[in-house]
């Protein structure tokens, strides 16, 4: 059967890199975590000093380190999960603290960083194949997806399963605090000039507000199925 693209976009904690991660295993993908390398490039910042009072970043300094950057993603055999390298360091734990949760959208709202981000993406789906989940995978990384879904739910319940999946990895924070950065992301995700996060044309839209990861998976296995199948029936490129 002929690969496809899959872009899947939507708001935090909405449960997209769930059902992309576990797509991806289902049917022999390579998953992409584009919100990941957002946040390397966030923790490089922090490590190397360019946030300053405030929030404000040294745009100059990111500009400069930029090419020096490298966010790649490797495959653990004993849970059969990818995580995030951080030039060639495992970095998957601290890219998910609180620190960088609150700083993430800042960076990704630098149009040099995006456009480097975009670039790299692109080239990593090229051969397709590819399961991406992100902010703006459908209207600006891969607008030509064969499969294109808008993943979203309630800012309180995506609050609360932020918060669950920190505590799993050992986090702590409170749900005021969690909820308040969901819907500060949010804004700053929706209103930034370069790549702003919105529904692509053609993109299927699923709330899983109240969806269990499996029926969210029986749901996005159905539309790979028949989007599979219409490029099968396809004329080849």
């Amino acid at each position: 059967m002929r690969k496809i693209i899959i872009a899947i976009d939507g708001h935090s904690s909405a449960g997209k890199s769930t059902m992309a991660r576990d797509l991806a295993r289902e049917i022999g993908y390579i998953y992409i975590d584009t919100g990941a390398m957002y946040r390397a490039v966030t923790l490089y910042a922090i490590r190397h000093g360019l946030f300053h009072d405030g929030g404000r970043i040294d745009e100059d300094g990111l500009r400069a380190a930029l090419t020096g950057i490298s966010v790649s993603f490797r495959h653990d055999e004993a849970t059969g999960l990818s995580y995030t390298c951080l030039n060639g360091e495992n970095v998957e734990k601290d890219i998910r603290s609180m620190e960088v949760a609150s700083l993430v959208s800042h960076i990704a709202a630098l149009s040099f960083v995006r456009r480097d981000m975009v670039a790299r993406q692109q080239e990593m789906g090229r051969a397709k194949g590819v399961v991406m989940d992100g902010r703006d995978i459908g209207t600006m990384v891969f607008p030509e997806a064969e499969l294109k879904v808008f993943v979203t739910a309630k800012a309180e319940i995506r609050a609360g399963r932020r918060l669950a999946e920190m505590r799993a990895g050992g986090l702590e924070a409170s749900f005021e605090s969690v909820l308040e950065n969901v819907k500060t992301r949010d804004h700053i995700d929706s209103t930034r000039p370069e790549g702003p996060l919105r529904k692509a044309p053609g993109a299927l839209i699923l709330d899983t507000s109240d969806m269990t990861v499996e029926e969210q998976k029986a749901w996005l296995i159905g539309q790979y199925t028949k989007a599979a199948a219409g490029a099968n029936n396809q004329p080849a490129p």
